[in-house]
């Protein structure tokens, strides 16, 4: 058969040039499936290995909690200055405009509110809809210690498999009831579980004492949650703390859409996430485009 590129035409195999095989950069990933990875690398920022993830997923319990009461009017504006939105599937659908290009984790159990034991909830989410809506990871909430912690895991675990026949990645969140001690034995216990069943990162708490540890012990990467509102230094020490001591990212709520700032709080979070910078210079930055 002749050579459909003619007799002439020179070609290069670049036979003394090796294919190269680069690890993934994301911690714990690299024996994951192509789509899966791809989806990582949208979550998380290839060039700094972190992200800055926006949480705005607390009514699915909460209701319209301060901050939250319109998203289309508080959160929209935040979404450029974010890598990623973590938020349920009603809210994206109803209010976040179609042609972003920011990933998004979708929150997907339910069936508590406020009111009730929070620990007491499953899926809520068919892993159909989170590939309709073309999400890059799913979110599950795993109560290690609660009443309700058997049926929580098992939760993580089915999303885990569905997540893997289909290519997106399981975010677990290690919840914490009331009367739970918040400290790094536990914290060790609980993110370690979610792991070691197959959650491909992992969201806790920061604690100031052996949170070096957590991410040591813990072989996927860890975000930590923002908690509770907190002046605005404060919670610039507690990321640029626990990026220092390992972290792969946070995923911020209220220490930001409740800010006097938002848009300036999360580029100050991310000057510290994604470019190294100091809790003190990340709040000049805060306060500087506060007063412009």
């Amino acid at each position: 058969m002749a050579d459909i590129d003619g007799p002439n035409a020179p070609k290069q195999f670049y036979s003394d040039v090796p294919q190269p095989s680069e690890k993934f950069f994301l911690k714990g990933s690299n024996s994951l499936d192509w789509g899966m990875q791809n989806r990582l690398s949208r979550i998380f920022n290839p060039v700094s290995g972190k992200t800055v993830m926006l949480a705005i997923d607390h009514g699915y319990f909460l209701g319209p909690t301060a901050g939250l009461e319109r998203i289309d009017v508080n959160i929209l504006p935040l979404i450029p200055y974010a890598d990623t939105l973590m938020i349920t599937r009603g809210a994206l659908r109803t209010m976040v405009p179609p042609d972003t290009q920011k990933s998004i984790v979708l929150r997907v159990p339910g069936g508590a509110s406020i009111l009730r034991e929070l620990s007491n909830e499953d899926l809520a989410v068919d892993i159909e809809d989170a590939i309709r809506l073309n999400v890059c990871a799913m979110a599950v909430q795993v109560y290690v210690g609660s009443e309700h912690e058997h049926q929580t895991i098992l939760s993580m675990t089915r999303m885990v498999d569905m997540g893997l026949r289909y290519g997106i990645p399981t975010l677990a969140v290690t919840a914490v009831g009331k009367d739970m001690v918040r400290d790094a034995k536990y914290f060790r216990l609980a993110t370690r579980i979610c792991a070691e069943l197959g959650a491909q990162y992992v969201k806790t708490y920061y604690i100031p004492e052996g949170f070096e540890t957590v991410t040591a012990s813990c072989p996927v990467p860890i975000v930590i949650a923002g908690g509770k509102k907190l002046p605005e230094l404060d919670a610039l020490k507690m990321a640029s703390n626990a990026i220092n001591e390992g972290a792969a990212g946070v995923d911020m709520g209220r220490n930001v859409f409740q800010s006097d700032a938002p848009i300036a709080m999360l580029q100050a979070l991310r000057a510290i996430v994604h470019d190294d910078e100091t809790p003190e210079k990340a709040f000049d930055l805060y306060t500087e485009l506060k007063n412009k």
